[in-house]
């Protein structure tokens, strides 16, 4: 919907809007700020509501005001959407049509395969990765550390950096023991 395009205070609207369920009225304002007020009839009212009934529009500016639809057990509807710019000074009317919206077909077609267990030979569903377990995960990890911690030690060369060492090499350990045990 424009406002001011052509005058001050012009509303200008739609004949008519058909839709089937909540919707959005954009207010376009091409000249000064005004007010704008927006009004349900009782049929639309009934069904719908608007987020805030008046909103002041700065100029040269959009707007975007919410129509929310709850009532569709009672589609379809018609009725009017009033505007009225400048408390007044120009009203408008939009013929709103609300209809039920179609219905959705959604099947699934279902093989009787699915109604029996699977059999003991079927894999369950699953990773296909060549890593079956996180514990190979975790004993590949310690190896490293291991080795990692080992090369360091007879590089550096420092008693610090071998008790290191036996520290990540006696926590590997522990691990594989949890693994196994658990």
């Amino acid at each position: 919907m424009h406002l001011n395009r052509a005058e001050l205070h012009a509303v200008e609207v739609p004949d008519s809007f058909e839709t089937t369920g909540s919707f959005e009225i954009e207010l376009v304002n091409h000249g000064t700020s005004l007010h704008v007020h927006l009004h349900l009839d009782d049929a639309l009212s009934a069904v719908a509501d608007v987020d805030a009934a008046n909103h002041f529009i700065d100029g040269e500016s959009r707007r975007v005001v919410r129509v929310h639809v709850d009532g569709h057990e009672a589609l379809p509807v018609r009725g009017k959407l009033k505007v009225a710019s400048a408390y007044g000074a120009q009203t408008r009317y939009v013929d709103v049509e609300l209809t039920e919206p179609e219905e959705e077909r959604r099947s699934v077609e279902v093989d009787e395969s699915l109604a029996e267990p699977p059999s003991e030979s079927e894999p369950e569903t699953g990773s296909s990765s060549p890593v079956a377990s996180p514990e190979l995960v975790v004993l590949a990890f310690g190896i490293l550390a291991v080795l990692a911690a080992g090369g360091i030690a007879l590089v550096v060369d420092s008693t610090l950096v071998i008790a290191g060492a036996v520290v990540v090499l006696v926590g590997v350990l522990v691990a594989i023991y949890l693994l196994l045990v658990g």
